[in-house]
Parts: structure tokens; C-alpha cells; sequence
């Protein structure tokens, strides 16, 4: 079987983190973030994995070899040289999804849940149209376009943007399956495949809805990376609990890399990662943050909803709060207050952010 993940541009919502390295390899809970989707995908049968990018990233083809080799499968980039939107390059790769007559898979980069693929899969061979798209609950439908199906078949009607009334609270999730019958409705040109294809082809009867179990997240941006962080430490803490960190000091959901090394006094937790070769120094709090690889916070700091960059060390006693991102390889002095502040890689900070802002 085969999948095309829809990798695409330059990961701007993510920055500064993206500014080191292409956002499908920004590690998320100590993984790359496209390598939770693969590694899923490889699971569930699929052989062959298509990355829709738009810009080639050495890094990212380099990775890709590497994962070909280590999961046994053929990892292909397709490069499109205008941006295509989200249809265009199903049509671009349609000669790698066409091969033989079986279903493919498609999805956004960004998306972290418990993939569902088998059960996918089955859904969409039971009802025997051309398309399936998997769909999540959300409290407040009026911020998204919401689908609107038969909940006994599955079957959509039609797709409302943004809704005042309600009509439904399900929105799409950006997971699809596909018979390779569907490429033909897709010319190669900047298509939307939410707003030119789907309402066609449930007009026409093609179009599937399956609800997904579990937890939901799009992970582009740092705010909503980190509520994904917690979402998945849940469903760790409930499909594999033996992968989380446990002991004195630890409270709640904690994923720490076996190579980090922890200072004595700390308290860690609840909602946090520690990724490689990360060293938390003495009396140091830590909650609701992702520490990435080789970052050093020393004694006494007290870090609440941040994302620490690669390499990049914290001073004493300092506090950071309030979504702030550090880039790779920042350096912030010791006893300052960082509040929001997004901070671009390999800057060294000497004084206080007491309000949100990018620090270029």
C-alpha cells in the first residue's frame, strides 16, 4: 500500500524551530513528527511513502534514506515547484499512486492523533466509493468548516465553513483514504481538495465520514504543539504506560530521553518531554514544556509552557512562561523572565522579556 504525506513549505508557523531544520523533523514527545505518521503508515501495511514537498530539503532526503533503510520501505519525495495547495499534489504524484489499483492513504503533516490506518482502511473497503475522510469532534464547530454526514452510513452531504447555527460539531481531520479512480478529478494546478473536490464528489455519493477515537491535535504552531504534547502523554499514559518517566520528583506525564540527565531536587511535570543528552541542573521545575535535544537548564529555573530549542541553555534561577520558544542554540542569562517570547536561533539573551515578542 501506499501514502502521500502533504509535507509542503517551510513550516513559518513553527518558527523559530523551523529556521534548523524542515518542520517534519522537529522532534515532537522525542520523535520526529513526520516519523509518529510513518511509523503508523508501516503498521498498517503501507510499502511505499510519498512526501509532497516544496522545497527540497537536503536534511529531510538525507533522514528519509535513513528511515527507508530502518523500516524496510521506499520513502519517495515529490518536489513541486509552485506551491499546489492541497489538492495539486495528489495529481503531481499521481504516477507513484497509480501504480496497481489498490486504495492509498493521504495526510496533513501536522496532524497528531492515535492513527487510525486498519480501521481506515476497512471502513472505506465496506462502503466501496471512492473516498474516505476521517473526522474529529471539536467544542466549538463555528471556528472550523464542519462536515455533515449520516451517522449510521458515514456518508457526507456537504461541508459548512465555519457555521453560526449549529449543524454539526465534526470537522475534517485531515486523514484521508482514496481509490486511485479519484486522481482523474484533479488537474495539475493550485487545487484545494476541501473546497474544489470533496463537495463534488459528495454530491456525486463518494465521499465516506469515519469518526475518530481518541485524541486530535494539529501541531503546527507552538501553542498547539504543546496541548498536543499533553494529549499524547495521555494516550501514552493509557496504551503504554511503561514508557513514561516515574520516581521521585516526577508528577503526572513525563517522556524523559534515557540519555538526559536530572539534577537533584527537581520537580518535573505534569506534560513534560525531555529529549538526548538534555541536562536539568538542581531544584529546577519544569511543566507543561518540551526540552529538545541537547539543552542544558540550569539550577533553580522554573520553566512553564515553553519549548526549549537544541542546544540551547537557560541561565540560573531564571523563569519562562507563557508559550516561549527557543530556537536552537540560545543562550538566556541567568535570572531573567522570559513571558512569550520567541526567540530566533543562536541569539544569547541579557535581559528581560516581560512581554510577548520575537527576538531576532
Amino acid at each position: 500500500m501506499k501514502a502521500l504525506i502533504l509535507v509542503g513549505g517551510y513550516g513559518t508557523r513553527l518558527r523559530p524551530l523551523t529556521l534548523s531544520v524542515p518542520k517534519p523533523l522537529v522532534d515532537f514527545c522525542n520523535k520526529p513528527i513526520l516519523l509518529h505518521q510513518v511509523e503508523a503508515l508501516v503498521k498498517a501495511g503501507v510499502d511505499h511513502v510519498v512526501l509532497a514537498v516544496s522545497y527540497m530539503s537536503e536534511l529531510l532526503e538525507r533522514e528519509m534514506r535513513v528511515q527507508e533503510q530502518r523500516l524496510g520501505i521506499r520513502i519517495s519525495l515529490s518536489h513541486e515547484k509552485e506551491p499546489l495547495g492541497t489538492a495539486g499534489p495528489l495529481a503531481l504524484a499521481r504516477e507513484l499512486l497509480n501504480i496497481d489499483n489498490e486504495p492509498f492513504f493521504v495526510l496533513n503533516s501536522d496532524v497528531i492523533c492515535d492513527f487510525p490506518f486498519k480501521d481506515l482502511l476497512q471502513f472505506h473497503r465496506n462502503h466501496g466509493k471512492e473516498g474516505t475522510i476521517v473526522v474529529t469532534r471539536v467544542e466549538e464547530p463555528s471556528k472550523y468548516g464542519v462536515v455533515v454526514f449520516e451517522t449510521d452510513s458515514g456518508k457526507i452531504h456537504r461541508f459548512v465553513e465555519k457555521p453560526q447555527v449549529f449543524v454539526s460539531n465534526k470537522i475534517n481531520a485531515g486523514i484521508y483514504i482514496f481509490n486511485p479512480s479519484m486522481l482523474s478529478r484533479i488537474q495539475l494546478r493550485p487545487t484545494s481538495i476541501e473546497k474544489e473536490i470533496f463537495p463534488v464528489m459528495a454530491e456525486e455519493g463518494h465521499l465516506y465520514a469515519m469518526e475518530l477515537q481518541g485524541f486530535w491535535m494539529d501541531i503546527g504552531q507552538p501553542k498547539d504543539f504543546l496541548t498536543g504534547m499533553c494529549m499524547y502523554l495521555q494516550s501514552l499514559r493509557q496504551h503504554a504506560p511503561e514508557r513514561l518517566h516515574t520516581g521521585p520528583g516526577f508528577l503526572g506525564n513525563v517522556l524523559v530521553d534515557p540519555t538526559a540527565q536530572i539534577g537533584e531536587n527537581c520537580t518535573i511535570g505534569p506534560n513534560v518531554t525531555i529529549g538526548a543528552g538534555v541536562v536539568v541542573e538542581d531544584g529546577v521545575r519544569i511543566k507543561r514544556c518540551t526540552v529538545l535535544k541537547g539543552a542544558r537548564v540550569r539550577s533553580h529555573s522554573w520553566l512553564e509552557s515553553c519549548i526549549v530549542g537544541w542546544s540551547s541553555s537557560v541561565g540560573q534561577w531564571v523563569r519562562m512562561e507563557n508559550v516561549t520558544v527557543l530556537g536552537e542554540d540560545v543562550i538566556v542569562n541567568d535570572e531573567l523572565y522570559l513571558n512569550g517570547a520567541n526567540v530566533l536561533p543562536h541569539k544569547s539573551i541579557n535581559e528581560s522579556v516581560p512581554e510577548p515578542r520575537i527576538i531576532m
